[in-house]
């Protein structure tokens, strides 16, 4: 038996909880997690999962000896870091979790940046709006666009993440323009899915009261570039991350109204699982990152911006009404 071989594929059985995610993640066959996991069980004389058609849970003796895998993994990346930090150089893979709209067209071309720099460094990415679970998943860090409730993540920020209003000229000149956040309810309305609504479609308004906004919705998609397409294509009015509008505006084919309301803001975080050991590449990938992104967003640059009142967040929880 191979014993690193053994203990690392033991510790991402855990990670996963399934021999197939295990499998998955390591790339090989499930019939080579079974067997591995079999004869590690046999040389240590004890079960180490309590098995179900669906799912493996740890046992006792098993969670204990989970904490002393992963410690002794980490002991030897950071042994290897070492080495090659002597001469200078970070190496191996990253793995990174991140939405699709902002890795398109804010991620990659700062991960193309950073290869360059870092000629032994891999990247595995995966692009996808929903939240995935990262230690599950094995990833070594994730982008989040959030107001971040508590979690067993670490986080860094990164960047602020403000929306704004905004129209074709041909559907403002058919329709109107609205001056007030209440006329939207006379408008068709274009709408993210994939967060709560409360999460953009609502304001704070001069006295602190956090108002919802009433609306017409005509369309509702869980991605944001679909979003800019139709409001381009004069379907409606959209309010959306000024990182995905910011080129659409600049070239006139989108215009911002409403351009006094603080719509509320979020940010841009680096996450990652809470660890004894950081590695080196993944330490340098956010630093790299924070000062990339550091100040005022290229993408805001220009644009006629309200600061969203202090607070604002507290109103994402609030019904938000839809005709």
């Amino acid at each position: 038996m191979d014993r690193f071989t053994a203990l690392a594929t033991f510790v991402r059985v855990a990670d996963t909880g399934s021999i197939s995610g295990a499998a998955e993640r390591m790339d090989v066959a499930k019939s080579a997690v079974s067997r591995r996991l079999r004869d590690l069980e046999r040389h240590l004389g004890v079960e180490l999962f309590h098995r179900s058609t669906r799912h493996l849970a740890l046992t006792s003796s098993g969670e204990a000896f989970y904490h002393r895998a992963r410690r002794i993994l980490a002991d030897l990346d950071e042994a290897e870091e070492a080495v090659t930090r002597e001469h200078g150089e970070l190496t191996g893979t990253l793995r990174v979790a991140a939405p699709l709209s902002f890795g398109l067209m804010h991620l990659q071309p700062a991960i193309a940046a950073f290869m360059n720099a870092h000629p032994g460094v891999e990247f595995d990415l995966d692009l996808d709006d929903d939240e995935i679970d990262l230690v599950g998943k094995g990833f070594d860090l994730g982008i989040r666009l959030a107001s971040l409730p508590d979690s067993t993540l670490m986080a860094r920020r990164l960047a602020p993440i403000r929306n704004i209003a905004v129209a074709s000229p041909d559907y403002l000149a058919r329709h109107g323009t609205p001056t007030h956040p209440a006329q939207l309810a006379e408008h068709e309305c274009l709408v993210y899915s994939n967060v709560p609504e409360t999460r953009v479609w609502g304001f704070t308004d001069e006295r602190g009261r956090w108002r919802p906004v009433r609306g017409r919705r005509r369309l509702r998609v869980n991605n944001g570039d679909f979003l800019r397409e139709a409001a381009i294509a004069g379907a409606g009015i959209t309010i959306e991350p000024t990182f995905i509008l910011h080129r659409a505006i600049a070239d006139g084919r989108l215009v911002p109204i409403l351009t006094n309301v603080g719509w509320p803001e979020i940010g841009a975080y680096a996450v990652y699982p809470q660890t004894r050991h950081l590695s080196a590449r993944v330490r340098a990938f956010i630093d790299f990152l924070a000062e990339r992104f550091a100040g005022e967003p290229y993408w805001d640059s220009g644009l006629p911006l309200a600061t969203a009142p202090a607070g604002a967040e507290a109103g994402y929880q609030s019904k938000l009404d839809w005709e």
